[in-house]
């Protein structure tokens, strides 16, 4: 069916195909094909929503549609993380063009089952229409299981500021993309999905974590997020911030700073939380500390990198 449109098996062949053979897990009850999904949640749920439009979060012409179905999946599942929650279901809402082939389509939904399978969440319905251009929107369900959230707010003086994942990767893809080159395959890789430091989330939860985000609009903008919500400072250490080779290697190339893209650039979802001291979770990696605001409520760089302000803006805003 390579040659064959969407608008030829219309909209309830094309659900039907999609879910064909998928296998719903003990907690969920009621999977895809009635009016809703039915599941249990252990402790208090959490649930978070993510859209992805073409032309702002992919291209095509960048992106395969197992790749677009794989993002789809990692940069949802990736707030559940940042929340210290285990994840649990998934639905889909796409609308595409009719004209869109169903081997498109069949391959976004191959990246979702793939990407769900390494997220440990499961795709539990969804709907589809038409559109002009392709729009998904992802929601993702997870739970707690009795612990408590870790949100932005709770950072405090005198912690610690420690990530994992990776970060700069992305930014540095999409620089490398923006100028029409496909290497280095890394960093090209990454921005067509992010490597999400799955489960993290929740360890990060039991070492005591005190806030939390994930990277998605740039290291200094996210951190900006729970310096707000906490009302503190944080500032980072050059020295101590992950520029790894391929992200050099973009740099060198692009006559950019890889500073550049590891503090301003998004899309890699590596996780940032606050610890106390002496309880880092285990394979995080510390790049700062939580500073007092001062009392005279200045807030102009609440994130400074070695006691400044970084020279270029922190991150991405959709409507800027």
């Amino acid at each position: 069916m390579s040659g064959v449109e969407v608008s030829a098996v219309g909209e309830f062949g094309l659900i039907a195909d999609l879910t064909r053979s998928l296998v719903m897990p003990g907690p969920v009850s009621v999977g895809p094909g009635d009016d809703a999904a039915v599941f249990r949640v252990e402790g208090s749920s959490v649930v978070s929503v993510d859209a992805l439009v073409e032309g702002v979060h992919f291209r095509r012409d960048w992106s395969s549609a197992i790749d677009i179905g794989r993002k789809t999946v990692a940069v949802s599942v990736s707030d559940l993380e940042a929340m210290g929650a285990d994840p649990v279901a998934l639905v889909i809402s796409l609308s595409i063009p009719p004209q869109l082939p169903v081997s498109w389509v069949r391959d976004f939904a191959t990246g979702v089952r793939s990407e769900a399978e390494v997220a440990g969440i499961t795709l539990v319905g969804g709907d589809t229409t038409r559109s002009r251009d392709i729009t998904i929107a992802a929601t993702v369900i997870g739970q707690l299981a009795g612990r408590r959230p870790v949100t932005r707010a709770g950072a405090r003086p005198g912690d610690v500021v420690a990530y994992t994942g990776r970060m700069g990767w992305a930014s540095a893809g999409l620089a490398v993309l923006g100028r029409g080159f496909r290497s280095p395959r890394a960093a090209v890789d990454a921005q067509r999905c992010p490597q999400v430091p799955y489960g993290q989330g929740v360890a990060a939860s039991l070492a005591g974590a005190t806030a939390m985000i994930d990277v998605s609009d740039g290291l200094i903008a996210d951190l900006g997020h729970i310096c707000a919500a906490s009302g503190v400072r944080i500032d980072l250490v050059s020295a101590d911030l992950p520029v790894d080779d391929v992200v050099r290697t973009v740099g060198a190339a692009t006559n950019r700073n890889p500073l550049d893209f590891v503090l301003t650039g998004g899309e890699d979802h590596a996780l940032v939380a606050c610890f106390p001291v002496g309880s880092i979770a285990a394979g995080w990696h510390v790049l700062g500390r939580v500073q007092a605001a001062p009392e005279d409520g200045d807030s102009a760089s609440p994130v400074t990198v070695d006691g400044a302000a970084w020279a270029t803006p922190g991150g991405w805003d959709h409507f800027r």
